[in-house]
């Protein structure tokens, strides 16, 4: 019984570190979570990313709420540049320039 608990911990140990590390490919695969606009402004610096430039902002869904988007961009985007991100879950799909007009 000892040892059948000890595995059960292990078991979930592992699979919660899995989901941490490797979150956005389960929620790029996730039937569970939806697809949703977030729009943002580009108010922080890049991180490199292997060449690319990795983007961490917090945006505005469609319904008021915040939300947190990481992508990454093949070019250096201006500060002040406004975006609509498809998000789901941590996953980002793409993203759109946007005038100011169509924030929400």
């Amino acid at each position: 019984m000892k040892k059948f608990l000890i595995s059960c911990i292990v078991v979930v140990v592992v699979f919660g570190s899995l989901y941490f590390f490797f979150r956005e490919p389960f929620d790029r695969f996730n039937p569970l979570l939806e697809q949703e606009y977030v729009y943002i402004e580009i108010q922080n610096e890049p991180a490199d990313d292997n060449g690319r430039y990795k983007y961490k902002e917090e945006g505005v869904t469609e319904k008021g709420e915040t939300k947190q988007v990481v992508f990454t961009t093949s070019t250096r985007l201006e500060e002040g540049t406004l975006l609509k991100v498809l998000a789901k879950g941590a996953y980002t799909q793409e993203y759109k320039f946007i005038n100011e007009i169509e924030m929400p």
